[in-house]
């Protein structure tokens, strides 16, 4: 990956959330404002961090950003993004995580930066609060990389730290990065590390933690939400590649949160992928681009910083897009609401999966049924869209993979009204394999008169993982088990004379990787076997998806 390329990354990652306005137009740096330091850390390994500092005399609060794409190299560059933060009166920081670039260290995805034995993001920050351009106040700001690295900062509860400002980040890498459902999230983390040129040792930690151990609860926010003391704003969209590790985030800092979090956390979230824009096959309307706290970014810091008055007292707590028809804009749907909370009121509704492919909220009251397919590795279910990274991405017609033999697909009537779908998705299974382990997959479609079906949202089960993803359990071959995938969260009003649409398999690759069926451990295929998998469907097993429904 180029310098050049880096730089971009970087560059977009921080634009994602903030735009600081700056009177000083295109006036460079003087060069005693910049300072590029080695900040220790406690097992003496030295961090290369750039500093900017405003003209006149500090000290100042400081805005920190915390890096493994590189700090840009060219001087111009890292003015362009530290300029409108100088010129508002902050010290910028810009620091290279362990082992990138000018760190020391070895690298490791983001492990040494949240409350383990080595703290990264704790020890910058209270080294920077001891300096003597620093005022003793630090707030942060950056996405993707750069917000994961705030959740884990604040997680290590810093002292001088009093507010971030975090897009499209997750709280648990476990959970919504590299094992989703228990199943190793193939392409985002494979390509990221590749492109980003991280060790291969990098990789075979990951590949060694299949289990959510003592390895990945350091790195998870939701293990101590009650120790996190700050105020942030949380950015995400419905086809974030990280979006439930963003809904989590805020749902465990307003609720469970220490003192100065619970209760002051917003959230926003759109119909965006990862980066905060629209994607995919869908043209959502021009409101849909833009960000609700757009412009507010300076009263943030300047509030938590320097105890200034705020607008953003005037800010609901969730600010987030209802997704709608795009074919029909008069239609309901397609509009930002505030709430006071998350998740929204919602009424939990069944709907029941039967042998005739229906989907419904009537339960079967058959004695016995169910519907059979062959999972083959060696052929997986192709990833068409969705909440991805480096795949296609965004809402996309799924048809193309619903006509396999090894998919099953489920389907409302035309609907009589428009439905709205708020809230996270589940869909409960009693499922059977021949296999001592496999895996089973959801998709939630928005079946447009056309036929076209729009991905809303989706999951994933190793059913090893079903009972605890820190103790898996081999199945007994043709035992029918109970399974619950979790879907997500999405948020749409589903269009009168649409059809609401759920398919089921067990393989969504390169998204995922492909189980090989055969119990062993680890996370690439070898020797992969077939695997007759069914669903039951019957009164005693009544498979269904559970929609969270708001009244309209």
């Amino acid at each position: 990956m180029s310098q050049a390329h880096r730089g971009l990354v970087f560059g977009l990652a921080l634009l994602l959330v903030i735009s600081f306005d700056s009177a000083t137009g295109s006036r460079a740096l003087a060069e005693d404002r910049a300072l590029t330091e080695m900040v220790p850390m406690r097992d003496g390994a030295r961090l290369s961090t750039d500093v900017f500092l405003p003209d006149g005399e500090g000290p100042w609060p400081a805005i920190l950003s915390r890096t493994p794409y590189g700090r840009p190299s060219a001087r111009g560059q890292q003015e362009g993004d530290a300029r409108g933060f100088t010129a508002a009166g902050y010290a910028r920081v810009i620091q290279d995580t362990r082992g990138r670039f000018g760190s020391e260290g070895t690298a490791t995805v983001f492990l040494t930066d949240g409350w383990g034995e080595l703290q990264d993001g704790y020890d910058t920050i209270e080294w920077i609060a001891k300096q003597p351009w620093c005022d003793g106040k630090v707030g942060m700001v950056g996405g993707s990389a750069l917000g994961i690295t705030q959740y884990l900062a604040a997680g290590a509860t810093p002292p001088a730290l009093k507010c971030c400002w975090v897009s499209v980040a997750c709280s648990s890498l476990y959970h919504f990065a590299a094992y989703p459902g228990g199943a190793f999230r193939k392409a985002l983390i494979e390509t990221w590390l590749k492109v980003n040129g991280f060790p291969q040792v990098t990789y075979e930690m990951v590949a060694a933690h299949p289990s959510y151990d003592a390895m990945w609860q350091t790195v998870n926010l939701e293990e101590r939400p009650e120790r996190v003391q700050v105020p942030m704003v949380h950015s995400g969209g419905w086809y974030d590649c990280f979006a439930q590790g963003t809904l989590n985030a805020f749902e465990a800092l307003q609720h469970r949160g220490g003192e100065g979090a619970k209760g002051n956390q917003v959230l926003v979230f759109g119909p965006w992928v990862h980066g905060l824009r629209t994607a995919g096959e869908i043209s959502f309307p021009p409101q849909a681009k833009e960000h609700p706290l757009k412009g507010l970014e300076r009263a943030f810091f300047d509030h938590y910083l320097r105890g200034k008055p705020t607008p953003l007292e005037q800010v609901a707590p969730v600010n987030y897009y209802v997704m709608g028809d795009c074919d029909d804009l008069s239609a309901p749907g397609n509009e930002w609401r505030q709430a006071e909370d998350w998740p929204v009121p919602a009424m939990p509704v069944a709907y029941y999966l039967h042998r005739d492919r229906a989907l419904s909220s009537d339960k079967s009251i058959e004695g016995k049924a169910s519907l059979s397919y062959d999972f083959d590795p060696a052929n997986p279910v192709p990833t068409v869209g969705g909440a991805n990274l480096v795949l296609s991405k965004g809402p996309m017609d799924q048809r193309k993979v619903e006509s396999r033999p090894d998919v099953l697909l489920f389907q409302t009537q035309p609907l009589g009204g428009p439905m709205e779908v708020t809230g996270r998705v589940t869909a409960r299974l009693w499922v059977s394999s021949s296999a001592p382990d496999t895996d089973f997959t959801a998709k939630l479609t928005d079946v447009y008169p056309d036929g076209r079906s729009m991905i809303l949202c989706d999951g994933i089960l190793r059913a090893r993982y079903r009972n605890s993803v820190a103790t898996p359990e081999l199945m007994e071959p043709g035992k029918v088990y109970e399974v619950a995938i979790d879907l997500w969260s999405t948020s749409v009003v589903i269009n009168k004379g649409h059809r609401i649409r759920l398919a089921i398999s067990s393989s969504n690759y390169p998204r995922f990787e492909v189980n090989p069926n055969t119990g062993e451990p680890g996370i690439r295929p070898d020797n992969p076997k077939v695997a007759h998998n069914t669903v039951h469907l019957d009164a005693e097993h009544p498979s269904h998806v559970i929609l969270p429904l708001v009244p309209r």
